[in-house]
């Protein structure tokens, strides 16, 4: 075979395999299709397929496919980032702002600490940090990967409990937002270069000028050309980024974040997320898997898998409940968000793959850190479709 047959070979395998399984095991109560593709591209990994059938894993995942297979997945991750930041509904959040303040707060910093605790112990212990990474690097970035709430998850899932316009939903989604800004604002923490801080402070000074004439921009061009104009600005501030050391994905996320919802049709943005995670998201699934390593040991990863996971629920559920008692909520309300902002697959697993790419975490860490992803995330529904059931009231109440 030749490398195109080859790739669609590859193609193939990536959209059939997840689809197939997700359909016929009718799983879709346990998790949406993108965290099956999550799973099937750990499977598909030189860890599982690759080490069970190493010729096949050569065979199908050569350099030269991966290297097209990755090109994709930067571009569907770099795509899903900004309309991530383009749905940040941050008006509505001040509006609310001490509920929301209070809550995000907790909700973020509580996991966050927790999760650092557990990054301080796996300091300790050779393989998990990166060969670039100075200390408090590493510790800051576990603490923030066992903190995130993925908003593009969220929305799936607050659709899928027919929740997502309903008081309770949008409420969530504020909390969510300001968590996201945080996140970011993080990551980029974590990724500053001191010996590149000039060429960093000079994107971040180019980008604030750039956005003042792209928004008039914006604003004055007629509706249909703003999304051929979104594109390009997302691929010069991901370059800008990118060259500034920085990373893409932050280029991505503040290309987003400066653009207004209301510049475009809801329900034609609702279905390009939606398209972006069905034809495109599924290679970045799999490039994802590929990057998964068991090398520091199967057993010491789900151990270091399941205590992340731990002081993921338990700060996240914790910081729920301290926000309950300071809000003065009704019993059980807390566990509800709490579990809602428990989702983590995708915009967890982004926040990995830059520290990964930074070398700020291991091959290994990023592994643990998928599966407790992929387990948070799971968990959801499960956890809050019968407490929804039995407080009903809640879903109409605005704060």
């Amino acid at each position: 075979m030749n490398t195109t047959e080859i790739f669609l070979l590859a193609m193939l395998l990536i959209f059939s395999i997840p689809y197939l399984v997700w359909r016929f095991a009718n799983l879709d109560y346990w998790a949406p299709l993108v965290v099956v593709q999550i799973i099937c591209g750990i499977l598909l990994g030189p860890g599982v397929l690759g080490r069970a059938y190493p010729e096949y894993y050569q065979f199908v995942f050569n350099p030269a496919v991966i290297g097209a297979l990755n090109g994709i997945a930067w571009w569907a991750v770099m795509l899903f980032v900004m309309i991530a930041g383009v749905e940040l509904d941050l008006a509505k959040a001040w509006q609310h702002r001490k509920e929301s303040a209070v809550t995000a707060g907790l909700a973020l910093g509580v996991p966050m600490v927790a999760g650092s605790a557990v990054g301080l112990g796996l300091l300790g212990y050779a393989g998990w940090m990166g060969s670039k990474a100075l200390s408090w690097q590493f510790v800051l970035g576990v603490g923030m990967s066992c903190a995130v709430t993925a908003l593009p998850i969220l929305v799936l899932l607050l659709e899928k409990l027919e929740i997502l316009r309903q008081p309770i939903g949008q409420r969530i989604l504020r909390y969510a937002s300001i968590d996201d800004i945080a996140i970011w604002g993080v990551l980029a923490l974590i990724l500053l270069d001191w010996e590149r801080v000039g060429r960093q402070l000079g994107f971040l000074l180019a980008f604030a000028v750039a956005t003042i004439l792209f928004r008039r921009l914006m604003v004055r061009i007629a509706a249909a050309d703003r999304w051929y104009a979104a594109p390009i600005w997302l691929a010069a501030c991901a370059f800008g980024a990118d060259w500034s050391g920085l990373h893409y994905m932050v280029g991505a996320f503040l290309a987003g974040v400066v653009m207004e919802a209301a510049w475009f049709d809801q329900a034609s943005m609702d279905l390009l997320r939606k398209h972006v995670l069905i034809v495109l998201m599924p290679v970045f699934f799999l490039s994802t898997g590929l990057r998964t390593n068991w090398e520091t040991g199967g057993a010491a990863v789900f151990v270091a898998a399941f205590v992340l996971l731990v002081a993921s629920v338990g700060g996240k559920l914790l910081g729920t409940h301290l926000a309950g008692k300071i809000l003065k909520w009704e019993p059980g309300e807390a566990g509800i968000v709490g579990w809602l902002l428990q989702t983590k697959a995708l915009i967890m697993i982004i926040f990995a793959n830059v520290l990964l790419d930074k070398q700020i975490i291991t091959a290994a860490t990023f592994t643990a850190l998928l599966l407790m992803a992929v387990a948070s995330t799971m968990l959801t529904v499960p956890m809050v479709y019968p407490k929804l059931n039995r407080m009903r009231q809640l879903i109409f109440r605005t704060t």
